[in-house]
């Protein structure tokens, strides 16, 4: 999503091509005083139905993905220690990849969700979550590896009560979602599901 204006429509122009007073400028024919950044999207006081349960939903949605990411973590350590006995305890040396290959195929999981179409990893959507940006915009591959990357972070050096920090704002972001610009919604307040026609 970008955001574009221009503040010379008629061919005049007044200080350098903008018309500005008192920091205010005038782009696409209206006049905004916010030097062109755009606003929130989401406004917790005008949708507060966005906003409801997000907290509760987005910790059963993180248990839902520890699940997912576990499966294949466990199931390659079973492999490994399976391979090791057949090996005469040769393969049992592949056990210092698991951690590294934890870590990569967790970055993966969360990159490609969240830059997926439905912005959102999969226990995000069993709990009818998504992540959108500050003004809008779905989420993308880096934003959601940084996004897991800055959570494990401040909670590891913060404690698992920097989480606390969703019960003081309206939008219910947590510290990794201020600093990367992000916000956590209920995905079906935003995308209202169109009732059937009825027949008679």
């Amino acid at each position: 999503m970008s955001y574009s204006g221009s503040g010379n429509t008629g061919g005049a122009s007044n200080a350098g091509g903008a018309s500005r007073a008192g920091g205010a400028s005038r782009a696409g024919g209206a006049w905004r005083s916010d030097g062109g950044v755009p606003p929130h999207a989401f406004d917790p006081w005008s949708q507060p139905e966005l906003f409801r349960g997000v907290l509760t939903r987005r910790f059963f949605a993180f248990l839902i993905d520890l699940v997912v990411l576990s499966i294949p973590v466990i199931l390659a350590c079973v492999f490994i220690a399976v391979f090791g006995v057949v090996t005469l305890g040769l393969g049992w040396a592949l056990f210092w990849l698991v951690s590294p290959a934890s870590v990569i195929w967790a970055l993966i999981y969360y990159g490609a969700s969240i830059g997926g179409p439905h912005s959102a990893t999969l226990g995000m959507r069993v709990m009818d979550l998504e992540l959108r940006t500050w003004y809008g915009a779905p989420g993308y591959f880096v934003l959601g590896a940084m996004h897991a990357v800055l959570f494990w972070i401040s909670v590891s050096v913060l404690s698992p009560l920097v989480l606390l920090v969703g019960l003081f704002n309206g939008r219910r972001r947590l510290l990794h979602d201020i600093v990367l610009g992000t916000v956590v919604i209920n995905s079906s307040v935003r995308n209202p599901v169109a009732q059937p026609a009825r027949t008679f």
